[in-house]
C-alpha cells in the first residue's frame, strides 16, 4: 500500500513525494494500519491524506456533501451512534444510477461499508470524505428525520415511570433513540423538533382533557403539538430525572439544568416546572452553545450608531445599562460588549444569574442567593480581584446600583441592565431606587435601549405595499422609490414569512446638557426630549430605518414598540 500510495503522489502532484517517502521511511516500525498513521501525522492534512487514498483506490472525494442526497433509507436502517461513530453517511444524489454511495473518512475499513451494505439489503459504493464534512452532514440528515410523536407518545401507557431513574447518562445524545423507552423517546422528539424550529423555549401546558406543547420562534409562541392528557405525569417525570430534580415532588416549583447533543450540537436546557389545576406545568429554555457569541456587527446596529457605540464600551472608567424587557436581547449585547474588549490587557470579570455562555478569558461567577452570595456580595468581593472591567448581570435594587456607581467611581468600566421601556427612563429608575443624582450624573457614559425584531424571510421575502395608516404611525413618508417588503410564508420560516431576529436599538449618550439635567432631577420626558435634540434615534426611528432598508415589516415595528410622543 505505502508503494502505490507514492505511485499515486507522483501521478497526481497532491503531495510531494519527497515528504511522503521521507516519512514512511522515519516510522518504518510504527506497526499502524497505513491509513491510522497517515491521518495522525502532523504532515499531512486529513483533506491532502484522503484524496491520495481516492486516488489510490479508484473512488471519489467528496469535498462537500449535499445532505438533500442522503438518502432515507440510510437514515431509516442505519443508527445515527454508528453512523457517527464509524464516519459514515449515505449519498445518493439526483441522476445516479440507483446505487447508495457510502461515504467514510476511514479507506482502509471495508468492514464498516460491507455492515452498511447488509443494513440496506443493497449494494453500495464507496467515496472519501473528511470527518467534519461528514458529522456535519450526519447532523443535518438526521435532525431532518421525520419523527411521528403522536406514534410514540400511544406507547406510553404501559411505561413505568420508576425505571426512567436508570435511563438518563450525563450529556443525553437526542439522535440516540435506537432501542430507547417510548417515553424517552418522545420527551427527545420534543427537544430535537424544537432544535429543528430554531425554538428558544418550550412550554408544557397541561389542559383538562389534553397537553399543549408550545414552541417559542423568534419571540412568538406557536401551539405545535397535543398530547394525550394520560402522559403528562410521564413526560414531566423524564424532563425531571434530566435535569435532575425531585420527581417525586409536584406540589412545588422546582428549577434544574441539564445538557443534551445532538450529534456535534451541545445545548444547555434549563428548566422550570411549577403545579398547575391541571397539573404540572414545564417551561424548558434553550440555549444552543454551537451558536456562539454574536460580534457588534451581527447585532444589527446601523454603522453611525456602532461606531459611536464601539467608542463608549472601550472608555477606561463609568457604567454603562442595556435596558428592556426580558428576552429583548441585553444579555447577548453585554456578552458582545465584552468579546469586544482585548481580554489579554484587561481583567474582565463577571456576576450573572445564569452564565448563560462561557467567555474565553474572562472570569464568569455565579450569584447563589441561598448562600449569601447575591450580587451586592459578589461586586465587593469582585472588587478585591484588581478588575479593568466588570458586568453585572442585573440591576435590581438600591444595593446593587449604588455599588456599581461606586465600583465606576473607582476607576472601572461597569456593564449592567435595567428592566426599563426607554434609554431616558433607565435615569429615572436609579433616582427612583434612591442613588444620588450627582452620582448618576458622573458615572453614566450612556444607555443602550434595545428590542428584537423578526426578520423578513429571506426565501419569500416579496414587495408590498403597508396600510397607509401603518406607515403614519411610523412617520415614515412612502415614496415610490422606497420599496417595503414583507414574507409570502414558505416551509423554510415555517409559513410565518420571518426567519431569525435583529435588535432595534435607542442609543442615548451623555454629554453636560444632560448630566446637569440628571443632576437638576428632571424628567425622563424632557431627558429625552434633549437627547432628541443632540440626535439620538428612538426605538422606533429605529425600526422605521431597518423597514425602510428591506430587514423587517411595518407590523413587527409597531408590535414591539410605542409611539414617540414626548
Amino acid at each position: 500500500m505505502k508503494d502505490l500510495l507514492i505511485q499515486a503522489a507522483e501521478r497526481s502532484g497532491i503531495v510531494d513525494v519527497q515528504t511522503l517517502t521521507d516519512f514512511f521511511t522515519e516510522n518504518a516500525g510504527d506497526t499502524r494500519r497505513v491509513d491510522q498513521l497517515l491521518l495522525s501525522a502532523p504532515n499531512f492534512t486529513e483533506d491532502v491524506v484522503l484524496r491520495l487514498f481516492a486516488e489510490v483506490l479508484g473512488v471519489a472525494f467528496i469535498e462537500e456533501i449535499d445532505t438533500d442526497a442522503v438518502p432515507e433509507a440510510f437514515i431509516e436502517h442505519v443508527g445515527a451512534p454508528y453512523a457517527q461513530h464509524h464516519y459514515v453517511i449515505g449519498y445518493q444524489p439526483e441522476g445516479s444510477n440507483g446505487a447508495v454511495t457510502v461515504i467514510t473518512a476511514n479507506p482502509l475499513e471495508a468492514m464498516v461499508v460491507d455492515n452498511v451494505s447488509k443494513m440496506l439489503s443493497a449494494p453500495v459504493e464507496m467515496a472519501l470524505s473528511t470527518r467534519a464534512a461528514i458529522t456535519s452532514a450526519i447532523d443535518v440528515a438526521y435532525e431532518q428525520k421525520n419523527t411521528v410523536i403522536e406514534e410514540v407518545a400511544e406507547e406510553l401507557d404501559s411505561q413505568n415511570i420508576d425505571e426512567l431513574a436508570d435511563e438518563v447518562g450525563g450529556s443525553e445524545d437526542l439522535l440516540d433513540v435506537v432501542n430507547r423507552p417510548p417515553v424517552i423517546r418522545l420527551v427527545n422528539d420534543i427537544l430535537f423538533r424544537a432544535l429543528q424550529m430554531r425554538a428558544s423555549d418550550i412550554h408544557i401546558h397541561p389542559f383538562e382533557t389534553k397537553i399543549v406543547i408550545r414552541y417559542r420562534i423568534d419571540g412568538i409562541l406557536y401551539d405545535t403539538l397535543t398530547l394525550n392528557r394520560n402522559v403528562l405525569s410521564l413526560v414531566i417525570s423524564r424532563i425531571k430525572v434530566m435535569a435532575g430534580m425531585d420527581i417525586a415532588e409536584r406540589r412545588m416549583p422546582q428549577d434544574g439544568r441539564c445538557s443534551v447533543r445532538i450529534g456535534q450540537r451541545e445545548v444547555d436546557l434549563r428548566v422550570s416546572t411549577v403545579p398547575t389545576s391541571y397539573g404540572e406545568r414545564a417551561v424548558l429554555r434553550l440555549l444552543d452553545k454551537s451558536s456562539g457569541i454574536l460580534t457588534l456587527e451581527q447585532l444589527g446596529f446601523f454603522e453611525e450608531d456602532r461606531k459611536v457605540f464601539d467608542r463608549v464600551i472601550n472608555r477606561s472608567h463609568g457604567v454603562i445599562f442595556v435596558t428592556g424587557p426580558t428576552g429583548s436581547g441585553k444579555s447577548t449585547t453585554l456578552y458582545a460588549c465584552l468579546s469586544q474588549i482585548d481580554a489579554t490587557v484587561k481583567n474582565i470579570m463577571t456576576v450573572e444569574d445564569p452564565i448563560e455562555y462561557q467567555l474565553g478569558g474572562i472570569s464568569q461567577m455565579q450569584v447563589a442567593p441561598k448562600k449569601g452570595m447575591n450580587f451586592v456580595n459578589a461586586l465587593r468581593h469582585i472588587l478585591r480581584q484588581d478588575p479593568d472591567v466588570i458586568m453585572v448581570g442585573e440591576v435590581r435594587d438600591e444595593e446593587t446600583a449604588a455599588m456599581a456607581i461606586q465600583s465606576s467611581l473607582t476607576g472601572h468600566l461597569v456593564f449592567s441592565t435595567l428592566h426599563t421601556n426607554d434609554a431616558a427612563g433607565a435615569i429615572s429608575r436609579l433616582l427612583d431606587f434612591g442613588v444620588e443624582p450627582y452620582l448618576v450624573s458622573s458615572s453614566l457614559i450612556c444607555v443602550l435601549a434595545q428590542r428584537l425584531v423578526r426578520r423578513i424571510c429571506p426565501d419569500c421575502k416579496e414587495p408590498y405595499d403597508p396600510p397607509a395608516h401603518e406607515l403614519r404611525d411610523m412617520g415614515i413618508i412612502a415614496h415610490e422609490k422606497t420599496p417595503f417588503y414583507m414574507g409570502s410564508g414558505c416551509s423554510k420560516c415555517f409559513d410565518t414569512g420571518y426567519r431569525g431576529r435583529t435588535g432595534i436599538y435607542e442609543l442615548m449618550t451623555l454629554n453636560e446638557d444632560i448630566r446637569e439635567m440628571i443632576y437638576e432631577k428632571t424628567t425622563a420626558g424632557a431627558i429625552k426630549k434633549k437627547a432628541l435634540e443632540l440626535g439620538m434615534q428612538t426605538l422606533r426611528m429605529d425600526g422605521a430605518r431597518k423597514v425602510q432598508s428591506g430587514v423587517t415589516t411595518v407590523a413587527e415595528i409597531l408590535r414591539v414598540t410605542q409611539s414617540d410622543s414626548i
